[in-house]
Parts: structure tokens; sequence; C-alpha cells
């Protein structure tokens, strides 16, 4: 067996081929950034076997898996034993994702005494070559070969890490017996049910759950599907989750601080791509709402006044012609903006990131490039100038940030997105698709290669270099509108959902989710009510309410019975009164009545832990006096039943609250499909 990673190692053979020289670079590469973070770290190195979180030993190679890294790890090789065959692992961008499964390799036992082999599979260049470092320096007695491009592995080496499209391409993936896996792990994996990966998975035996076939582990931030397709076709159950919350409480991801701004734009009659316009903005018609002369001074501005002393500021902009007017306006105000597109030459990516990384420059703006895969820690602001109905982008967006890094107190995110309340654009896109309007500015086929949303690279640098017509701004003062949160906190305690239905009802309700309401009791059982788009009724909204139930612990893997339908209502209000009648009488009325007197008194020593559990540095933990009980219990019960396990959700819901003039008729069932919980996935 060919050995193609071996440096150093009594194995190498020379000459050396083009596959070994780009694997070796790679682990060679790694070395590098490690020795770099070593020498670079504050204070001596911890001592072997044991760290500062009293976490499990390091490995042979000197790297100590966090704890919840081991605590995953375990889980995976729990769900093995118990007769599981294609699990999923939820972890939030920044847990270090990679290094997890690069270390379940060894400790997964082989199927037979041939069945040795591990493939990894991911749908970037980026990804594929973080995986083939992460392997290199891990198992550095291992044969590991990539197949991507021009790079063809042999099929018998100990790692394989593959491009998905190069593997599914001419035929490439015959050359792997399926006998000899396994192992199966799949970086990125809410692109699992794409064609290409189901190819691959049917190809290996893992079409459905079989018994010969090699184990599959797929791996993600965002383990939901804004398409409608069911994750359930090639993953049986998740195993593990951690989601942002947790990893900020326990100091594993950078705190947040949140500032939305009202942009004024209107995405009234942008469309929605997919069956039924349940999918993400149409690109061309999101563009051509939000990249206007006014929205984008709005957002430069917005910057200016509350984050221009960040290092390091990421945005998201919707397509090239919104990078290119955004690097503009930034330019026009004295701000060195850059940017990378898709189109952008590999050495020229490479040098930019690099002088973006040491901080040579303040405000980097892309398009689609840095949503996965992409480990840029200095990040401290990111800019989300590019609305998004897709909770899987607005997480990636937000992640990019959330990395730990010397020096870095968090991460300020400022949203475009949240307050765009329905208004009439009267200022024209600054690159439409009027001919009048470019004519001074760009030639025939820049006008077309704008139509077309296919600019090149010099095109986006030709534009971004031009100087701003202020003719249409000049002396106008807009109004920017921030809503703050100083911490996930805030979110948790901001109130405002709720004013509407406790002006309707006298019992405890809160606000979990858009259009989605909780009302728990002292038993664990709660009610849920929520707007509904219901096929009976042709496409009209109501609003249903079940019961859940609670069940004896031990008595089953879920904490709570199946829901029980209570009701359905044509009315919010009838809705709230048929919840409110039968809770008065199944409930304790003083748990869940908001008049009763322990909610106006402080709250309890037991609130007060478990909130401060997940309270992060610098902030102070809540003391007596800071919350009343019924604060507490509105807090409690929103971790319980919305933040916790949904971050991004919580952070989507506030948003949304701010374009209520938008009909979001579809919600519903894809929020269903994006709550990710341990536990089976429907197929």
């Amino acid at each position: 067996m060919r050995r193609l990673l071996g440096l150093g190692s009594q194995r190498l053979r020379s000459p050396l081929t083009k596959h070994m020289l780009v694997v070796a670079k790679l682990r060679s590469q790694q070395q590098q950034k490690q020795q770099q973070r070593w020498s670079s770290s504050a204070g001596p190195l911890p001592v072997p076997g044991q760290d500062e979180t009293h976490g499990p030993p390091a490995t042979s190679l000197g790297i100590r898996l966090r704890n919840y890294q081991e605590d995953c790890i375990q889980s995976i090789l729990t769900s093995f034993d118990q007769g599981h065959k294609r699990v999923g692992v939820s972890l939030a961008t920044g847990s270090g994702k990679t290094v997890i499964f690069t270390h379940l390799i060894d400790r997964v036992k082989p199927l037979s005494p041939t069945a040795t082999q591990t493939l990894i599979l991911a749908h970037r260049k980026e990804l594929v070559e973080q995986a083939a470092r992460h392997c290199a320096n891990v198992y550095p007695d291992k044969t590991i070969e990539v197949e991507m491009a021009k790079l063809s592995a042999s099929g018998t080496a100990d790692i394989t890490v593959a491009s998905i499209q190069s593997l599914t391409s001419k035929d490439r993936i015959a050359k792997f017996d399926p006998n000899r896996f396994k192992l199966v792990l799949v970086d990125e994996a809410h692109h699992i049910v794409a064609p290409g990966y189901l190819r691959v998975l049917g190809h290996l035996g893992l079409a459905t759950k079989q018994p010969t076939s090699p184990h599959l582990v797929g791996v993600s931030a965002t383990f939901s599907r804004f398409d409608g397709l069911a994750l359930g076709a090639a993953i049986d159950e998740i195993v593990y989750h951690k989601d942002y919350v947790d990893m900020i409480g326990e100091k594993w991801l950078s705190d947040a601080v949140f500032t939305t701004v009202d942009s004024k734009a209107n995405l009234s009659k942008v469309g929605r791509l997919g069956k039924g316009g349940g999918g993400d903005f149409d690109t061309a018609a999101l563009s051509r709402a939000v990249n206007t002369d006014e929205i984008n001074d709005i957002t430069v501005r917005a910057w200016v006044a509350k984050a221009s002393g960040r290092k390091s500021t990421l945005v998201f902009c919707v397509d090239l012609a919104h990078v290119a007017s955004l690097t503009q306006r930034f330019r026009h105000y004295g701000v060195d903006a850059r940017f990378v597109t898709g189109g952008t030459h590999t050495r020229e990516r490479s040098a930019c990131l690099d002088a973006f990384k040491a901080g040579e420059f303040p405000v980097l703006l892309n398009c689609g490039v840095f949503t996965e895969g992409t480990d840029i820690p200095n990040i401290d602001c990111v800019l989300l100038a590019r609305p998004t109905r897709s909770r899987n982008l607005l997480v990636q967006m937000i992640g990019r940030g959330m990395r730990l890094h010397p020096g870095k107190e968090n991460c300020h995110v400022i949203d475009m997105v949240s307050s765009l309340e329905a208004g009439v654009v009267t200022t024209p896109t600054l690159f439409g698709l009027d001919p009048a309007e470019l004519l001074d500015a760009a030639s025939v086929n820049t006008m077309q290669e704008i139509r077309d949303h296919t600019m090149s690279d010099e095109t986006v640098k030709k534009l971004a270099q031009q100087p701003v017509d202020v003719s249409q701004t000049a002396g106008r003062a807009y109004k920017v509108t921030f809503t703050e949160y100083d911490s996930v906190f805030d979110l948790v305690a901001d109130s405002s959902g709720e004013k509407h239905i406790r002006a309707i009802s006298k019992f405890a309700w809160v606000q979990v989710a858009q259009n989605r309401y909780v009302l728990d009791s002292a038993s664990g059982t709660f009610l849920r009510l929520e707007k509904v788009e219901d096929d009976e009724t042709s496409g009209a909204p109501r609003f249903k309410a079940w019961e859940v139930r609670s069940l004896p612990p031990g008595l089953s893997k879920s904490p709570y019975a199946a829901p029980r339908q209570l009701l359905v209502a044509e009315s919010f209000i009838d809705a709230v009164h048929g919840c409110d009648k039968y809770a008065g009488e199944k409930f304790y009325f003083g748990t869940i009545y908001l008049g009763t007197r322990w909610r106006q008194g402080p709250a309890t020593e037991g609130q007060l832990k478990f909130l401060n559990k997940f309270r992060t540095f610098p902030e102070e933990p809540y003391g007596p006096g800071d919350l009343t009980g019924g604060k507490a219990a509105d807090m409690i019960a929103k971790f319980k039943h919305g933040a916790r396990g949904r971050f991004a959700n919580l952070l989507a819901d506030q948003k949304r609250r701010h374009k209520a003039s938008l009909a979001v008729d579809q919600e519903h069932e894809r929020k269903l499909r994006e709550i990710v919980s341990v536990g089976p996935l429907p197929s």
C-alpha cells in the first residue's frame, strides 16, 4: 500500500508524487500554524493530560480535546454500540467539528479484518484541505489521499478525503470498495440529501440502514433543510447537539452583542424560490430591492456609528453588484474596504485574507464565499447586509464571528435584515437594468454582466473604484433606528413579544418564536399555541394549540409525551381564550396567573442559579433583587422552550417582529424542520 503521508517517517518513498507534495504541504502548513499558536500564547503550555477545565487527557500528539468534544465522541460510539448506523452531530460553528470527527476515526472498531478504511466527504475545496490537514497531523502513520479535481486517490488508503463533486464525476466512486470501509464522515452534513451525496451513500450501502454497511456520521452547525428535503433520508438520528447559548456560556465561543437597523428596504415584492414560494429570496429581485443609494448609505453610516472602532468586519452582500456598490460606499466614507468574490483568483484571495487576518484593513466584503468552512477567528464584527429567509444561512453568517481570538472581547453583529419594514423605494438601484442610468458609468458589456449577475472580478473592481454620485443622497437626513442587545440574555429578557397575548390573557404566556407561544406549568407540562398554515382551509392561516405532557424520568428517551391537539381556532383571540379555559381547569392557578404574589416578589435562589449557569464574562451574575420571580420564570421558560436549542431562531424572531407587514405564510412547516434536538429524524 502506498504511503502518501509520512513526512519524517521511514516509510516515505522517493521521488514524491504530485499527490504526496500536496498533502505534505497541507500538513506542513498546519504544523506551522500550530507552532505559531503555541509560541504566541500567553503563559506556559498546559501539563499533558490535564487542562484548565480538568477535561480528557491529551492525545498521543498532545492535542487536548475539550470536554464537550469528548462527550460528543462518546455519544457517537454509544449509538454505534446500540446498533445505529447513520447518525448526526449538531454543533455550533467554531466548536471544532473537524477535530471531533478526525479523532473519532481510530476509535471506531473495524467491521471486519478488511473493513478498516475511512472516507471523509465535503463539498468545498477549503473543507477538503482542512480535513486533510487535521488527519495528517493526527495520524502520521496512516496513508491519507485526496480525491479532488486533478488529484486522484487509489481507493485503498487508510483515509481518503474527497470532494463530493469530484467523487461523483466520471464514475470515480467505482474504485472505492464498500466492503473495505468502516466509517464515512460528512462535513457540513445539511447537504447530505443532495443527489451527489445520495449517490455516494448508495454505492457504499448506506442508502438504508444495513448491518454490513459502514458507519455514517454527519456533522453540521445547521441541521435543517430550507428546501423541504427530509434529512431522515440519509441520517436516522441526531446523537449530540450543542448550540450557541451553551457554547457562549461555557466560553468556548466569543460573546456577541447585537444591533438591528431599520434600513427602509421594501421586500414585499421580492419573489421567493422553491415550491410554493417557500424558499429564500430570489437573488436578482433581492438585489434590486436592497442595493440602492439610500440603503447602502444607511448601511455604511450604521457601521460608522456603531462599529468603526472594530478591527475586522466581515460584510455579507447579496450579489456581485451589491459587493461593488457597498465597497464603493465604504470607500466614499474613507474606509479601507476590500472584497472577495467567487471569481477572485486563488492567489489574490489568499493575499487578501492574509492581510485581513493581519489587521491591515478593517472591512472585508463578500457574497457567498465565507458562509461555510472558513476560519477567520479575528473577525470582531459581522455586518449582515444580505436579507435571508434561511435560518441555515443566517447561522452560518453569524458563526463567522463567533470564534475566540486573543484580545477579542466579543463580536458585534449589525443586522440590516431584522427590521426591514415595508416601504416604497423611490431611489433607483445603483446598478439597475436601465441602460440610461449606466451610460456614463459602464460599457454595454458591463450592463449585460450586471443584468445576468455574472460580473467578472475585473468589473466589480472597476465599479467599486468609481466615485460615488451623491446627488441623490446629499443633504438627506436618513433616520437610522437601532435596537441593541448586549447579550443573548437581553434577547431572552425582552418582553415585547408578550405584550399582545398578555393584553388578552391573564396567564403567563411567553413568546418563544414567531407566532408561537408557550404556557408552562410547575409540573413540566405545557401548552403550545401557534399560527399555522392549514391545507384543509386552502392555505388560510389558523391557530392551533397542543398540550405537551411531561413524562417521569426513565420512562422514555424524550422527557415529553407526544403533543395532544387541544383546539383549532380561526382567530388568535379565540385560540387564547380556549387555551386559558383549559389551563384554568387543568393547571394549578398559582403557577400560571400573572397577578399571583410570587411573581411580583424577588426571584428565588433556584431561579437565579438556573439563569446564572448561562451568563458569560464580563456579565455580572444575577443577584437577589435583580429580577422578580415572574421575570425570572418567563426567562427560564424561554430557555426551556426556545433559546437554548434555537439561538439563531431567537435572533430571527427579533428580526421578524419588525417586519410585521410582510406575510410569512409558510413559516410553521419550515420552523419545525429547523428545530435541532437529539433523537430520531423523520424520513
